[in-house]
């Protein structure tokens, strides 16, 4: 079976997507659509911002989801049998897929971007990379910690993010070591994502996503809430308003893919993130990239 998805932030880079415009018709048309949208020429800074402006929440988040989408709208050979999205890439996944609108999924990650700016602002929040220890160990760490820290991303054996209160994260960091974490380094960005932290984000999203009509898709997604197969709209929409403080399931989803028949994970969208964590996650699996 084929599976198709779809990358998070961390995957831009100057230049993602000028191919696309040049090259497509349909892919100029969509991100010309894009630029009205949000208000702003956002190809202007995909095509020939520097790394800086493509860092902006409010640039980075549609940017890879334009990226993504627009990319799998112009491929001639997209039949997906099953998507997964990490984090934002879900957002993408649901627009691959059917659920949602380009328009719909634009505005609703456009929002997202900025409602999880805002709760960055209100509490100084951060994430964590911490490399060679066993999940139950991370997540004991985390629990005997003063303070919001939790799992966040379950990216592949070995290797999970933490996520909450600045001070929280870094006294875990130092927990982890005394552990035995080969690594647990703070990362580049905004706030602690996927924890309590997005908590007023969620709320602000949650609005959104209701008002917004999700169709049944041609699919299933595997969403990073639950890690297996949905196909209810109703129950999407549950999932990815909770998605904002639940931790990412990325591990467990592939797994499941796995044991369900996926045969082919094709990676769309910035960079090859997700097939080098699929490939760490079983040796066996066979990826490609869009």
């Amino acid at each position: 079976m084929k599976a198709y998805v779809f990358p998070g932030q961390g995957a831009q880079f100057t230049g993602m997507g000028k191919d696309l415009y040049e090259n497509s018709p349909l892919a100029k048309s969509l991100f010309e659509k894009a630029n009205e949208i949000l208000g702003f020429r956002i190809t202007d800074i995909m095509f020939d911002g520097t790394a800086e402006e493509l860092k902006e929440t409010k640039v980075t988040q549609p940017a890879i989801f334009l990226h993504s989408v627009i990319l799998a709208k112009t491929m001639e050979d997209f039949k997906p049998e099953m998507v997964a999205g990490h984090s934002l890439g879900e957002f993408s996944a649901l627009v691959a897929n059917g659920v949602l609108s380009f328009e719909d999924g634009l505005r609703l990650v456009s929002q997202r971007a900025l409602a999880m700016q805002k709760a960055c602002e209100i509490k100084p929040s951060t994430m964590a990379a911490v490399l060679g220890l066993a999940d139950t160990i991370v997540e004991e760490v985390c629990t005997s910690i003063d303070g919001i820290v939790v799992a966040a991303n379950y990216n592949c054996p070995g290797q999970l993010v933490i996520s909450g209160e600045t001070s929280a994260v870094e006294k875990a960091c130092e927990a982890m070591k005394e552990a035995g974490a080969k690594r647990a380094l703070l990362l580049p960005v905004g706030g602690g994502f996927h924890s309590p932290m997005m908590e007023p984000a969620r709320e602000e999203l949650a609005a959104a996503i209701e008002a917004t009509t999700f169709s049944t898709p041609i699919c299933p997604i595997y969403q990073n809430v639950t890690a297996t197969a949905v196909s209810d709209a109703t129950e999407i929409k549950k999932n990815l308003i909770i998605q904002l403080t639940a931790p990412v399931k990325w591990t467990q989803s592939v797994q499941q893919m796995i044991k369900d028949g996926a045969t082919l994970f094709t990676e769309v969208g910035p960079g090859k993130v997700l097939a080098g964590l699929i490939g760490k996650i079983d040796k066996e699996a066979v990826t490609a990239n869009a």
